[in-house]
């Protein structure tokens, strides 16, 4: 197969009047679409059942975006049973067969990409901006890991040895349950997916309660793009009911999951433990969240470092795992970074995805409490200086929130918010700034602004995070280009994105001939 090389796919101009008729076209047209049912999808046959979950415009309350089906313990093991038979067969499918699928699934979604962002829009609350990188993000995914399946199926190199021929392959491991997150419910619920599937296993796909629709959708588009019956099977349901099932089951041969720490940890417990009849020792792919931080040197420049802290802070209402919720600052441009975060936080303005405000809801009423509980725990710990409270709207509004003058040891420094709260922190020194950073359970996004060298690598040597950058934003990793994973409670440091990521999803056999 003789492929073109591999490049990110363009975010879209807004600016541009084309793209935004484009858009309130897709929109209107998805507008039309919602508060339909959705059926689970298992060996390829649709099943509709009577008991369903709503999923709900965060940032319009009575709005049903849709329907969606949910599974039992019943048939989240015949799913189980489906992917398990369908892999006696995927597995011995020829690895270009195989990445075919994710390239015709790549142009599908590019042909579609604006009506895949209007999805976004109305379930989980994206900005244009932010749904447009979702989708170019699940695009590059199929496209990044169709060509790793490639690479990783031409001969691998081997010393030779006299009067033998040495084969090393990579096999796949068989049926993998992947739990994907509601924060970018197209991209990284699609890139977990195909990469175990162009891998050869089957999946068993249980998406985020929040965001079921965009992963129905998902299954439909796979199904178009012709993958068998049996590869991927859909099975919304509550993860107290069929998680831990699918999770524990014998033919589980792994769980591929990105989500909160205390789910992800519960999760490598429970895989630890054999189930009877279990052959193997299951493996976990995981991806558990970050208190990520922007580090200010004193030779920074002021505006930009102000302007990347208020990007990471606040894209997406701070509900990315990258997020940048602590901007530690060195005493000498302290004052005069805070004081243009706050202006640029006020700047911000409020209202609803569909009319493409820069700040729009949070995602459900579970994390809306939570976050005004973290606003009043931040205000006895910290002074407010923007925010503070709720937006108007029907719907999980809240105002971006800074709290200056915090201590290292406060809890808003140290625990994930995943919500539009920053803390700013002043440090005495630049020794002492990355001390601070590294003083947490975490350790996934970082990022250092600074012009001088000499500190720039101390950083890179003594920043403990799986992804750090210099003199930009600590969030918007892309594939291929910033491998993305990380340290200590991040996860396993499964790096989405990289050139070893699909090694996670095989197994490597070696064939040895005497001649």
């Amino acid at each position: 197969m003789t492929m073109v090389e591999y490049r990110n796919e363009p975010f879209t101009d807004f600016k541009q009047e084309v793209n935004r008729q484009a858009m309130q076209d897709a929109l209107e047209h998805v507008r039309a679409q919602l508060g339909r049912a959705y059926p689970l999808r298992i060996d390829g046959q649709e099943i509709m059942t009577d008991r369903r979950s709503a999923s709900i415009n965060p940032g319009q309350l009575k709005q049903i975006v849709g329907y969606v089906s949910q599974a039992d313990a019943d048939l989240a093991r015949q799913a189980i049973e489906a992917a398990d038979a369908a892999f006696q067969d995927w597995q011995h499918v020829a690895p270009d067969v195989r990445a075919g699928y994710l390239f015709k699934a790549a142009a599908l979604i590019r042909r579609r990409k604006f009506e895949f962002s209007a999805w976004l829009v109305y379930e989980v609350g994206k900005n244009w901006g932010e749904a447009d990188a979702d989708v170019a993000e699940a695009i590059d995914f199929l496209e990044f890991y169709g060509r790793e399946m490639l690479r990783l199926a031409e001969p691998q190199p081997l010393t030779p040895t006299p009067g033998e021929e040495n084969r090393l392959t990579y096999i796949p491991l068989g049926v993998g349950v992947v739990i994907s997150p509601w924060n970018f419910p197209f991209a990284i619920m699609a890139g977990m997916t195909c990469a175990a599937i162009v891998a050869g296993n089957t999946v068993v796909l249980k998406p985020a309660s929040t965001a079921p629709v965009i992963a129905a959708r998902f299954a439909e588009l796979m199904e178009e793009a012709g993958l068998p019956p049996g590869v991927l099977n859909f099975v919304p349901g509550s993860g107290g009911e069929i998680g831990d099932l699918l999770v524990d089951h014998p033919r589980t041969r792994f769980v591929s999951f990105t989500g909160s720490r205390d789910v992800g940890l519960r999760i490598n417990e429970r895989i630890a433990r054999p189930a009877q009849g279990q052959l193997w020792i299951k493996r976990l792919i995981a991806e558990m969240g970050g208190k990520d931080g922007i580090v200010v040197d004193s030779s920074a420049d002021s505006a930009e470092a102000a302007e990347a802290i208020v990007a990471s802070a606040f894209g997406f209402q701070g509900q990315k795992c990258s997020a940048g919720s602590r901007a530690i600052i060195h005493r000498d441009k302290y004052d005069e970074v805070l004081e243009l975060i706050i202006e640029k936080t006020k700047q911000l303005t409020i209202g609803l995805p569909e009319e493409n405000y820069p700040i729009g809801p949070v995602i459900d009423e579970s994390a809306y409490n939570k976050i005004k509980e973290y606003m009043e725990i931040g205000a006895a710990e910290g002074r407010l200086v923007a925010g503070g409270d709720i937006a108007e709207g029907d719907g999980f509004y809240l105002q971006p929130t800074v709290f200056a003058d915090v201590a290292p040891e406060a809890r808003i420094m140290h625990e994930e918010i995943f919500g539009p709260v920053l803390a700013v922190c002043k440090a005495g020194d630049f020794k002492q700034a990355i001390d601070i950073f590294n003083n947490t359970e975490y350790g996934l996004t970082g990022s250092v602004f600074s012009r001088n060298r000499e500190h720039l690598e101390y950083a890179r040597r003594h920043m403990h995070c799986g992804n750090l950058y210099f003199n930009r934003k600590c969030t918007g990793a892309l594939v291929g280009v910033h491998p993305f994973g990380g340290f200590n409670m991040s996860g396993t440091d499964s790096k989405a994105g990289g050139r070893d990521y699909l090694l996670l999803f095989t197994q490597a056999k070696l064939v040895s001939e005497k001649w």
